[in-house]
């Protein structure tokens, strides 16, 4: 089956953020070649997580699980790239942090399952219930993207600061 281009939902959990986790973790998936498509850093109310979460109403863990994600800022970022699901999954490691493998997110990040540092998005991309908003361009704030086109996220360069300190406007056409 050929690879093909895909997003997929990735957010750096409040354990994360306060540990200062979200340059290692955002450095490891632009090394790989996918591209950060939208940021949003957000403190989740808990009406958003327990929508967010409905699949797991019914599990002991929920109530705490709201209560953890709703205790500090969450990073949320959709990535972008060939197979980005498949190999984002791989790249983040089991969900065990004691059976995930040393050179993982989670098995260089994490030690406890309640506080994995990562949550991925398990539904198809199109979910965007698993976008905490990313999927709605206009509620996003990432530089470098243009809200022009409200069903477009295309890539549109504002602009680079050369090494002599004259700005310079950049298209993806040039």
């Amino acid at each position: 089956m050929a690879a093909k281009t895909e997003r997929t939902f990735i957010a750096i959990k409040p354990d994360g953020v306060q540990r200062g986790l979200i340059g290692d973790i955002v450095k490891r998936f632009e090394q790989k070649g996918f591209r950060l498509v939208a940021m949003k850093f957000l403190q989740a109310s808990e009406d958003l997580l327990k929508q967010h979460y409905i699949d797991l109403k019914d599990r002991p863990f929920y109530p705490g699980l709201v209560k953890y994600m709703s205790s500090g800022p969450v990073a949320a970022m959709v990535w972008e790239g060939l197979n980005v699901v498949k190999t984002g999954r791989v790249m983040l490691g089991e969900t065990n942090p004691a059976d995930s493998k040393p050179g993982t997110i989670r098995g260089d990040f994490c030690i406890e399952v309640g506080r994995l540092a990562l949550y991925r998005s398990v539904h198809d991309q199109s979910d965007s219930r698993h976008h905490c908003g990313l999927s709605n361009p206009t509620s996003l704030y990432s530089p470098g993207w243009s809200n022009a086109n409200k069903s477009d996220l295309s890539y549109r360069p504002k602009c680079h600061i050369n090494q002599s300190g004259k700005k310079e406007e950049h298209h993806p056409w040039q």
